[in-house]
């Protein structure tokens, strides 16, 4: 039998409920038609459900239809259980839209229309209560393409030239036969390019029977693969306790007995449990089962680490809500319940209920309860003292505030304590509203490790990163990698983690930040004569509408307003309409806070002392780990991105040169070379650079004739990436040209001012390359073998030679010119360099001149 997963959604009181008990009644699933006035519809089974009139926690029900076995979820409507209703999205094949008749498409109607776009689900509308006064076809139908989709099509009575107008394809199809199949319609439906839209009233159930034909001839399963795999969609205990996984199989067929491996919610390593129990939910009661097919839906016992939203087997990536909460509560316990020992239970609540985070407050010992609006945290009190017997309070409660930058801006981390290195440079840049956090790396693999980088996006995401006006949580924010540095020898996983972390707070407190807070979509309606006084309200809230409509004696007011100031507003509509009045409201997401100063002072948080989130890093100076305040770190950080620069150049700063004293004479620094290079061939002469002192002896004299030569180490890739010219042919693909341009400035360089240079060039990711060593016009070239990079090399080399004055390391790779000075050897940056090799050359010009004039 085919197996279809249907879910029905609406408003608050939209008449939601109703009309599942009208599909189970009329296909035979249930025998008595429960209401909700009643109190004793099949699908609101809890106490907390009958006493308040509304579906607070969906319930499955199986019904058949035709051929085909339908899973129906019942989801709640009120704003404050939208959690409850989003996870379900996860695992329906079609879901079913209510709308009631005499209000049309109201604010959380909107609301629930994106997350079905969101979810990619297919949609039928069922238009209910068409059996009250003022439910007019026609206007509702222009309401729900205006508001909802120009392909909302009327299907009581379908005209094929409607639904054809919806898809080009179709239109040619229906042109050139004048007809439109039944696989035509059912591929537009499924594809989201037609919502079939039905009327009728499912406490009369008129028109429930046609939309059950309409399902059941255009609804079609889909076809699912033979590898195993499943959505889990919900959490839930049974009566004894026991934890069940609510989840859909999305492929192949799930057994009792049958082990499954998954990660746990943040975990770095898979657990394998094994299905004990499987069971197939009807409202309250169930029927175990052996085997369910793809596509069935089931409760699953025996499985201890699963959570909404995960994908078992070739399902397994995970889908995180859009919906999270926007107001926190300080959970108040009863003198003799230790707050500590209480937490894990509330866990259990929170496990079950994905918009329910539980905070623990370590430094006040408190718990707080972040949740989407006081009916909520009304139930939570009722579970509470239902599941563990004890009665909590909770304060008034206080607005969940984000943070984001409204400009880009570069943000560096460093930690290089003793024997650890990393370096990072991340670009922080907005984002629309709405997106999170979002990660990339522009990063080249020749500058860091793809493993390294890697990493580094690992740790961007596995933190909640808080913002510097009032330590809440950062959103809406592309962060991209732009370089990073690490140690052949002394870097580890951690290091990445902990300069990550710190680039990012060090960007924040760069960046201009913006304070966000929560907006509600609201609609009020009010008698004709009071809707001056709503408009009055509303920008007193700080809200923005559009204009007003009227609707017989009643006028709307449509629009959106901050939550902190909206919260306690639907007492006040009822109180002065004198309960004519409504007022529905739906999270809108966040935007910028209106009285974000107040704000910020109320918070009182200092982003330097917030331990936990620091924006300084750890350098090392003099063997020891140093830290470096934020506001310094650019001073010190090894790698120049170039990020906020200026085009022009400004001339580069004066050589700065680090003299020891020196360890090796020119005999040894000699046989080093030799030993590297080979035999040296030099000139036979030199001349004289300054006259001897009358009576000096042999040596001195020889010493004056062949001075001291300055030995000059070159980073041959560093230079070539930081003069301008030899950039721009290497990253024209003429990196070859490059290179020989720099080594024949090297040449002349080293025959004008008779120094040894060596350059040397990094063959570390060279797919098998052996390495080479050979001289060109007195110039010593050495390219590294495979694993062996120019660093390690020079690092050795310097190393070596080190200690003595008459020797140099040039390179603007900061990591090296360290190395360099603890080895007690000079430095200079590759800018420095070109600005003496420029003086060579012209030096050179006029001794050119020179022999030319004589």
């Amino acid at each position: 039998m085919k197996q279809l997963v249907l879910g029905i959604l609406a408003h608050v009181d939209a008449g939601k409920t109703t009309l599942s008990e009208a599909l189970l009644y009329r296909t035979g699933a249930i025998r008595d038609l429960g209401r909700v006035d009643h109190k004793n519809a099949h699908l609101d089974t809890h106490a907390l459900e009958r006493a308040r009139g509304i579906t607070i926690f969906s319930r499955q029900a199986r019904l058949p239809l035709g051929d085909t076995a339908v899973t129906l979820l019942d989801t709640p409507g009120h704003v404050d259980f939208s959690a409850e209703m989003e996870r379900t999205l996860q695992v329906l094949d079609y879901a079913v839209l209510v709308i009631s008749g005499t209000d049309g498409v109201q604010a959380h109607t909107e609301t629930l229309w994106q997350l079905l776009r969101r979810y990619r689900v297919p949609v039928f509308v069922f238009v209910t209560k068409m059996d009250l006064p003022g439910a007019d076809r026609a206007a509702l139908m222009a309401d729900l393409r205006a508001h909802l989709s120009g392909a909302c099509v009327d299907f009581t009575d379908p005209d094929p030239e409607q639904i054809a107008l919806c898809d080009e394809a179709a239109l040619e199809q229906y042109l050139d036969t004048g007809a439109l199949p039944d696989e035509t319609v059912r591929a537009l439906i499924r594809s989201r390019k037609l919502f079939p839209c039905l009327f009728g009233s499912g406490l009369k159930l008129t028109g429930v029977d046609a939309f059950l034909a309409a399902l059941e001839r255009y609804a079609a399963p889909p076809e699912y693969p033979a590898e195993f795999g499943a959505r889990v969609f919900k959490i839930m205990r049974d009566a004894q306790g026991n934890r069940l996984t609510c989840l859909k199989v999305t492929g192949g067929q799930l057994r009792v007995r049958t082990p499954l491996t998954y990660f746990p919610r943040g975990a770095d390593a898979p657990v394998q449990e094994k299905v004990n129990a499987i069971r197939l939910y009807s409202g309250e009661k169930f029927e175990p089962a052996e085997t369910v097919p793809a596509g069935g839906v089931c409760a699953v016992q025996g499985l201890t680490q699963t959570y909404p939203g995960q994908g078992l087997g070739s399902a397994a990536a995970s889908m995180p809500p859009s919906l999270e909460p926007v107001l926190t509560y300080r959970i108040g316990l009863p003198p003799d319940v230790d707050a500590r020992a209480f937490l894990p239970h509330l866990r259990q609540l929170e496990e079950e209920d994905p918009q329910l985070h539980i905070v623990w407050d370590e430094a006040l010992r408190e718990i707080h309860a972040q949740l989407m609006g006081t009916v909520q945290i009304e139930v939570l009190k009722s579970l509470i003292r239902e599941r563990f017997d004890v009665d909590v309070q909770v304060d008034s409660g206080r607005i969940l505030y984000q943070e984001t930058i409204a400009a880009p801006v570069e943000g560096v981390g460093h930690f290089e304590p003793l024997r650890h290195y990393a370096e990072v440079h991340l670009l922080l840049e907005p984002a629309e509203r709405g997106t999170g956090l979002t990660f990339d790396t522009a990063c080249s693999e020749d500058v860091l490790d793809r493993n390294w980088q890697r990493l580094i996006l690992t740790h961007l995401a596995e933190k909640c990163h808080r913002g510097v006006l009032t330590g809440a949580p950062l959103t809406d924010v592309k962060i991209t990698l732009l370089a990073g540095r690490a140690h052949v020898k002394h870097t580890e996983g951690g290091d990445f983690r902990q300069a990550t972390w710190r680039a990012v707070r060090q960007g924040l407190m760069q960046a201009e930040s913006v304070l966000l807070e929560p907006y509600y979509a609201f609609r009020i309606e009010v008698p004709a004569e009071q809707i001056g006084r709503a408009i009055s309200d509303v920008r007193l809230m700080s809200g923005t509408f559009s204009s007003p409509e009227t609707h017989g004696d009643m006028a709307v007011l449509t629009g959106r307003a901050p939550v902190a100031t909206m919260r306690d507003y639907p007492a006040e509509v009822a109180a002065y309409t004198r309960g004519r009045g409504r007022i529905s409201c739906s999270v809108a997401g966040y935007d910028t806070c209106h009285n974000a100063q107040e704000v910020i002072a109320e918070s009182g948080y200092d982003p330097t002392r917030d331990l936990d989130n620091t924006p300084d890093s750890v350098f090392c100076a003099h063997g020891a780990g140093t830290v470096i305040p934020w506001d310094r770190v650019r001073d010190y950080m090894h790698i120049d991105t170039g990020f906020g620069k200026a085009e022009t150049q400004m001339p580069p700063p004066a050589p700065r040169m680090f003299r020891r004293r020196f360890d090796l004479d020119d005999r040894e620094l000699e046989e080093i070379l030799q030993r590297e290079f080979g035999p040296i061939r030099r000139a036979q002469y030199a001349a004289p650079v300054r006259n001897a002192a009358p009576g000096a002896d042999e040596t001195e004299r020889a010493e004056l004739f062949h001075p001291r030569r300055e030995r000059v180490i070159v980073d041959g890739y560093n230079v070539i990436f930081t003069w301008d010219e030899l950039r721009a042919l290497a990253d024209s693909g003429h990196i070859d040209a490059a290179r020989e341009r720099l080594m024949d400035a090297l040449s002349n360089y080293a025959a004008f001012t008779r120094r040894e240079v060596v350059v040397v060039f990094d063959g570390y990711r060279v797919p098998g390359g052996q390495g080479e060593k050979f001289d060109r016009s007195g110039l010593h070239v050495v390219f590294t073998r495979q694993g062996e990079t120019a660093d390690a090399y020079m690092e050795k080399l310097a190393d070596e030679i080190g200690k003595n004055e008459s020797v140099r390391v040039v390179t603007s790779d900061t990591l090296i010119q360290l190395t360099a000075l603890r080895a007690g050897v000079l430095r200079m940056s590759a800018r420095e360099f070109r600005q003496e090799l420029a003086q060579v050359a012209q030096q050179l010009e006029a001794a050119i001149r020179d022999i030319n004039g004589r």
